[in-house]
């Protein structure tokens, strides 16, 4: 059994901890760190897992960014305890976390990520959707929570600003 929360400020280290576990150690110095950096996260999105002793066994976050002047969501990262793979809890968050940001009136979703993967989840190879270098272009990939709000929509992602 698991209990699905939003991710709370002591749950930073643990949340943390995970990312370092299940990531690069140079994660931070992907080109997605540096749009978010000094935006504050889009928190009622980024949610953590817990098992039944309290573990932390699963986490999603989310920032917001801007494409032509639009607001979009930048998904991620999103990261399952190595134990824990294989047990549908990343493909859990991302559903319970999309939905949440469809109802809370989220137009696109954007995120740097294997299209395998990504694609049961409704996300497509974004054309003219520019992320920072060295982000590879086939990587980058969005999800309309709208009808057509990818429509028109290219240029580069930068930081996101009111």
């Amino acid at each position: 059994m698991y209990q699905l929360e939003e991710e709370t400020e002591a749950d930073w280290w643990e949340v943390e901890a995970l990312y370092d576990l299940c990531f690069a150690p140079g994660r931070t110095a992907l080109s997605s760190y540096r749009l978010r950096d000094g935006v504050p996260k889009v928190a009622e999105l980024c949610l953590v897992l817990r098992d039944d002793w309290d573990v932390l066994a699963s986490v999603i976050r989310y920032w917001p960014v801007r494409v032509a002047g639009k607001r979009v969501l930048l998904l991620g990262p999103v990261a399952v305890h190595p134990t824990r793979q294989g047990e549908g809890l990343g493909a859990l968050l991302m559903s319970e976390s999309l939905s949440e940001a469809r109802r809370l009136g989220w137009e696109r979703v954007l995120l740097v990520g294997d299209a395998p993967y990504y694609s049961r989840f409704g996300f497509k190879k974004l054309e003219g959707v520019v992320m920072p270098p060295p982000t590879n272009p086939d990587r980058v990939l969005g999800l309309e929570l709208q009808p057509d709000a990818w429509r028109g929509v290219t240029g580069d992602v930068v930081k996101f600003s009111e």
